[in-house]
């Protein structure tokens, strides 16, 4: 019997044709770099929501205290007065901070400044010397072992306890506040830069032994970077007790300043202008710690960026 012989021709499969496209080729609007977003409706609640987060808080509280105090002292209270009593009696130290009618009759704006003025020049000084003892108190250890525990001891005394030594030392009231603003605010300058030296990575001090650098180097390019956010902490805990130690300063020492005016105002039996001066008193203190801070950041980040 025979088969049928197959026929693969029929079988073989038929190759279709491919058209191949040309690459297309970009328009000119997706060629274009595009242009910036501009911030919708969402990105504006977004910033008004964090505002709110950050002011809202804060002046609720303040309020409520408000509304308390209110409340509990009231207008016919004898003792402290009340936040309506205390805006009847010293409005118009509360409208004018500005004004000066000659010799210690001036606004508080002036007394703080003055204040201030102290504080800046006591306050650089402790800086410097307060980084420079403690960079040195850090890298040698028989610095560490000879001064540390003199600092300890010094830094517990009360800012006040060093009036009289001032007074016996320089004979003059201004020199005798810068100093007590000196001896308050130093301490925690020297012991923070001193934690941060030793707390150094060995790392570094590898790189820095590797490369030979020069001691200058060294401090510039290793030291320095390494021990701002402790240096920085140091100055904020130190230009607070600054801001304290010429408040108590000037209490005693007479002349123009906020802490002058305050004790003015306790023997003229003006509580309401005391209060006033004494939220001048806060706000200015965190004012100057919230500069310290910023100033911090920018510190570091330039650090960082170097």
């Amino acid at each position: 019997m025979t088969y049928p012989k197959p026929d693969f021709a029929e079988a073989a499969p038929v190759a279709t044709p491919v058209r191949v496209s040309p690459p297309a080729t970009a328009s000119a609007t997706e060629a274009a770099p595009a242009a910036p977003k501009i911030p919708g409706a969402a990105g504006l609640a977004r910033r008004a929501g964090a505002v709110a987060a950050a002011v809202l808080p804060p002046a609720l509280t303040a309020l409520v205290i408000l509304a308390l105090w209110q409340g509990l002292c009231g207008d016919s209270y004898d003792g402290l007065p009340s936040p309506s009593r205390i805006w009847l009696e010293s409005r118009e130290l509360i409208v004018d901070p500005f004004y000066d009618r000659g010799g210690v009759d001036k606004g508080l704006f002036w007394h703080v400044l003055t204040s201030l003025r102290r504080v800046a020049v006591g306050f650089s000084i402790s800086a410097v010397v307060g980084v420079g003892l403690g960079v040195l108190i850090g890298a040698n250890r028989w610095a560490h072992r000879g001064l540390d525990p003199i600092f300890q001891v010094l830094r517990t005394v009360p800012p006040l306890a060093w009036l009289p030594i001032s007074l016996a030392a320089f004979h003059e009231a201004n020199p005798s506040a810068l100093f007590v603003i000196f001896v308050t605010s130093i301490w925690p300058i020297v012991i923070n830069t001193a934690v941060g030296v030793r707390n150094i990575a060995e790392d570094y001090r590898n790189v820095a032994r590797v490369l030979r650098l020069s001691p200058v180097e060294y401090f510039f390019k290793i030291l320095l970077p390494s021990t701002t956010p402790y240096i920085f902490t140091g100055l904020r805990i130190g230009v607070g007790m600054s801001w304290l130690a010429i408040v108590a300063s000037e209490m005693l020492l007479g002349g123009v300043g906020v802490g002058f005016f305050i004790w003015d105002q306790y023997n003229a039996s003006r509580i309401s202008d005391i209060v006033v001066a004494l939220a001048w008193v806060g706000l200015t203190g965190f004012a100057l710690d919230r500069i310290v801070a910023l100033l911090g950041r920018i510190v570091s980040r330039g650090g960082a960026a170097s």
